[in-house]
């Protein structure tokens, strides 16, 4: 399951706007290479919508079946936020209806179709 914490706001070409919704996954432990020392997180991924503002704002808090996973992407610059830092990165976290298990390549491919 995925809870919806959040919604963004994105415009098409043509100035139109229209929503995301922000999923995030269950509590992870996750192991720091930098301490050595365990920190909880928790995956997040967004799906677009046909949805209007209003109904986005009355959905956070509900969950969806489904899941988040991680797949690799062709590497992108990405800029952390809290540092500035700009790193490299080479994958990204999409939400995954319950019921569906693609591979990681087919899943990417498919991206790719979509985007190109």
């Amino acid at each position: 399951m995925v809870r919806i914490i959040s919604y963004k706001t994105r415009q098409k070409e043509d100035g139109t706007n229209f929503y995301l919704l922000e999923v995030q996954g269950g509590i992870e432990m996750v192991l720091s290479k930098a301490t050595g020392q365990y920190y909880a997180t928790a995956k997040k991924a967004t799906v677009s919508t046909t949805f209007d503002e209003e109904t986005c704002k009355g959905l956070i808090g509900s969950q969806m079946a489904g899941k988040i996973s991680k797949i690799t992407t062709e590497p992108y610059q990405y800029t952390i936020k809290e540092s500035g830092e700009e790193v490299t990165l080479n994958h990204k976290y999409i939400y995954l209806p319950e019921g569906v298990e693609s591979s990681e390549e087919k899943l990417a491919t498919q991206l790719e179709e979509a985007f190109a």
